[in-house]
């Protein structure tokens, strides 16, 4: 539970000084200045976290893990995918209140709005990739496969989140909050997995096993 406590304080923080225009968010502005120039390769990256490009290797992550779970006979073969998903529905929920709330301006390089804290499309990118790849990581067996699985998700999420500050489309501090928002969404299920395995392991045997 240790693991939550960075991610909540840090976001707490960056919230408090993007509503209060604090210090940090001067930085953020100067920062925004020198990394933006937006071209074909930012607006490509940026496109990877879209609910159109994310949600279908979600869904894809999801079935498999079902019917993996199913035919090997798991008990509570639903709970994973079911709570890949809940963290999912989560982003929306979460992310629509906080921009409404904050209110914040996009860069020069968008058209004048507000709304853009936290950044949904790097939320959707780390929850989707991210639970995608916990619900697949205890699927694989040889380590190397496994290695690569993370290194994928992780080079997604840092492109979706390089492209979307190179883009313009927002600020660093809108990505780096939705960083902490999906690490606390994705700590919470690998937490809830991990108890949920515990207490699987210490009931009975499964139907199709059967004693030993």
């Amino acid at each position: 539970m240790l693991l939550l406590g960075p991610p909540v304080l840090l976001f707490a923080l960056i919230t408090w000084q993007v509503v209060a225009d604090g210090p940090l968010v001067g930085l953020d502005e100067r920062l925004s200045r020198e990394l933006v120039h937006p071209d074909r390769a930012s607006e490509l990256l940026a496109d990877l976290g879209n609910a159109q490009v994310a949600l279908p290797v979600l869904v894809i992550a999801l079935a498999y893990a079902a019917w993996r779970g199913r035919a090997t006979g798991m008990d509570r073969w639903w709970l994973p995918p079911a709570a890949g998903a809940l963290a999912m529905v989560l982003v929306p929920a979460l992310v629509a209140p906080l921009k409404e709330w904050t209110d914040r301006p996009g860069t020069p390089a968008v058209p004048p709005a507000a709304g853009y804290y936290p950044s949904g499309h790097t939320a959707t990118a780390v929850v989707a990739y991210g639970v995608a790849t916990l619900l697949l990581l205890p699927l694989l067996r040889s380590p190397a496969v496994r290695r690569v699985l993370v290194a994928a998700c992780a080079v997604l999420v840092a492109g979706v989140s390089f492209g979307l500050v190179r883009r313009g489309y927002h600020w660093p501090l809108d990505v780096a909050a939705s960083w902490c928002l999906g690490a606390v969404l994705l700590i919470s299920l690998r937490l809830s997995l991990s108890r949920s395995s515990r207490r699987t392991s210490a009931g009975t045997p499964s139907r199709r096993t059967g004693p030993s």
